[in-house]
């Protein structure tokens, strides 16, 4: 079994990379709405905020200022530059069971952030600084599943990349979708919006040609089992990592296994017409965000706060 200090890094790790490309590209998706002066700019604008729960800066900042700070904000525990900060951290501290590769592609990310001429760099082009932070992202996260020996570490790993999208594309959803949501979503620019920061506008496109219709988004970010960062694709990640994660530590079938296929199961066997046709599908994103928490402190017990007794041999 891994140490838990080691398996501890490793989880959250993926969550801060997923994280800070998550706040990446809502703020880019934001700024570039902001192009054309319309409602529907303002809207996305208030989508993005709102989802990364700074309400105040919906209402009272203008998107650049708020992008800016999202970015590169060192006082902002959740700026993009705090998340890759603290990735680069929990990654130095268990330097040993990363690639060379995955280390020095997370490395430059964190130098290009914290470099003094970064703000400066924002100013000159934040859609291009805003893409190259995602591409090194993606880089990352593709040296690590193509270099890395995908054992405990790698699953750790993934577990904290895929519960962390799990929860933040359902938080998105509840703002669009949610009952605390304002109005509904119609205009066609802010749909598109929707589908760009879950980085879904391509994908749906092929499986719904040019009919976008937030019924149709929300089935396929809720339900299609292809697309890497719909919920349910998340969720079955969650459980494969942690059923294989809980055979390695001896209790198979038990404790976050057990949550992570409940939830998976809830989503896997959903009434589809029923939800999205009876307006029920507020209550599930509710509970997927909810089951995430629970998964979540479920791993904490079994796999990082666990009892010494427990980790010593029989």
């Amino acid at each position: 079994m891994m140490l838990a200090r080691v398996a501890d890094s490793l989880y959250w790790m993926g969550r801060y990379l997923e994280r800070a490309e998550h706040l990446s590209r809502l703020s880019l998706v934001m700024l570039n709405a902001t192009l054309d002066n319309t409602d529907a700019a303002v809207h996305t604008g208030w989508i993005a905020l709102t989802a990364l729960g700074d309400t105040e800066a919906a209402q009272t900042k203008n998107a650049y200022e708020a992008a800016r700070g999202l970015v590169l904000d060192r006082e902002n525990p959740d700026s993009v530059i705090a998340a890759v900060t603290l990735a680069r951290e929990n990654a130095r501290q268990v330097r040993d069971q990363i690639t060379t590769e995955s280390w020095e592609r997370l490395n430059l990310l964190y130098l290009r952030l914290i470099s003094p001429n970064a703000p400066y760099a924002f100013d000159d082009g934040s859609a291009i600084f805003l893409q190259e932070v995602i591409s090194d992202l993606h880089l990352f996260k593709g040296a690590s599943d193509s270099t890395m020996s995908h054992g405990e570490g790698w699953r750790f790993l993934s577990l904290g990349i895929h519960l962390e999208r799990a929860q933040l594309i359902a938080r998105l959803l509840e703002v669009c979708f949610g009952q605390e949501r304002t109005e509904a979503i119609t205009d066609h620019i802010a749909l598109m919006g929707l589908l760009r920061m879950a980085c879904a506008l391509e994908p749906y496109l092929r499986a719904y040609t040019a009919e976008i219709e937030p019924r149709y988004i929300l089935e396929f970010l809720l339900f299609d089992e292809e697309f890497p960062r719909s919920i349910r694709f998340c969720t079955g990640r969650i459980q494969d990592n942690l059923k294989s994660l809980s055979n390695q530590a001896g209790f198979a079938g038990q404790g976050p296994e057990r949550l992570a296929g409940r939830l998976n199961a809830r989503l896997q066997f959903a009434d589809e017409s029923a939800l999205l046709d009876g307006g029920e599908a507020s209550a599930l994103l509710t509970t997927v965000v909810n089951e995430c928490i629970d998964i979540h402190k479920a791993v904490y017990e079994a796999f990082v706060a666990y009892p010494l007794e427990l980790g010593l041999p029989a």
